[in-house]
């Protein structure tokens, strides 16, 4: 998350009653530096929100721990970046600081809905830019501390062979069915009448759907027996291997399965899509470059936790 989304995800999903926790207490200490719970308590509410979630839709008080731990981790982390930063001379200037407070007031209707805003979460002015600051520096930190390494024609090519099952378009199949359940294998001759008695009404002008809704047994009857697109290796084997032969407007002779039988009808057919190879290739690449962009940057926080002395003071 860039450190724009950030400062305005904070400020929106921030409970206001978090500015009466200020001053109760310390969640971590990291090189002599303390985490109060009230910071922890602030960036946990970013936490969330960048999650997709809000402390309103935790129940599990486990699953609200585990993800209070996962904050609390995150930010000393920050924490580890800033002061490494600190030590390397590592700084933003203050035109970029007034850039992203100038982005965040934009996202208020008004300068007073900021400001009050910005109350309610415990901060005046001056602590919010210093949080910005903080928050730039701490990014700009990892990023210098975490260059990957650069890939190779050869990594890419490989990594493209691997990647190619998931990127290329696979034969599909648009189908129909019509499902009669088989209660006991006597009756199965019977049933089986019964759908090539719908097979002829199909053949004589019957609309496919119209008798699935009528008279299938699968769930898909009241979509008209539609399936939707699938590919091979999804159905049954018996009924994948009859739908994969049908042209389409076909309609295949009864086919049974472990299910019952089944009439099914062609809608549609897509054949497999190669996938264009300088377009694999830049993915691939991509997909490599990202994957190394994070080994490496989770190689430069291990790095200053191993060096670093963090003591985690309790659990609230």
């Amino acid at each position: 998350m860039n450190a724009i989304v950030l400062a305005v995800v904070l400020l929106f999903s921030l409970p206001s009653a978090l500015a009466s926790a200020q001053g109760t207490g310390t969640a971590a200490r990291v090189n002599g530096t303390d985490i109060s719970y009230f910071r922890l308590e602030r960036y946990f509410a970013d936490y969330l929100k960048a999650e997709g979630r809000s402390v309103a839709s935790i129940r599990n008080p486990r699953a609200y721990a585990r993800l209070r731990d996962d904050a609390l981790q995150q930010l000393i982390d920050k924490e580890l970046l800033w002061q490494e930063a600190q030590r390397r001379g590592v700084t933003v200037d203050d035109q970029r600081v007034l850039a992203e407070l100038a982005a965040t007031k934009a996202a208020f209707r008004t300068p007073e809905a900021f400001e009050r805003r910005l109350g309610e979460a415990g901060f005046d002015e001056a602590g919010y830019l210093d949080y910005l600051r903080r928050e730039l520096v701490a990014s700009r930190m990892l990023e210098e501390l975490s260059e990957p390494k650069a890939v190779s024609e050869e990594e890419v090519r490989h990594a493209l062979e691997e990647l190619r099952p998931r990127l290329e378009r696979p034969e599909q199949v648009h189908a129909r069915h019509i499902l009669l359940k088989v209660s006991d294998e006597p009756g199965a001759a019977e049933v089986r009448e019964r759908l090539l008695e719908l097979r002829r009404q199909i053949a004589d002008g019957a609309d496919f759907a119209e008798l699935a809704r009528r008279h299938s047994e699968d769930g898909s009857a009241a979509q008209g027996g539609d399936l939707g697109f699938f590919t091979r290796g999804t159905m049954v084997a018996p009924f994948e291997q009859a739908a994969f032969a049908l042209r389409p407007g076909e309609t295949s002779q009864p086919v049974r399965t472990r299910y019952g039988w089944h009439l099914i009808e062609v809608v549609s057919h897509r054949p497999p899509e190669p996938l264009d190879e300088d377009r694999g290739l830049a993915m691939a690449r991509q997909f490599l470059l990202q994957q190394r962009q994070r080994d490496a940057r989770e190689d430069a926080l291990r790095r200053l936790r191993d060096a670093g002395r963090i003591e985690v003071l309790g659990r609230r």
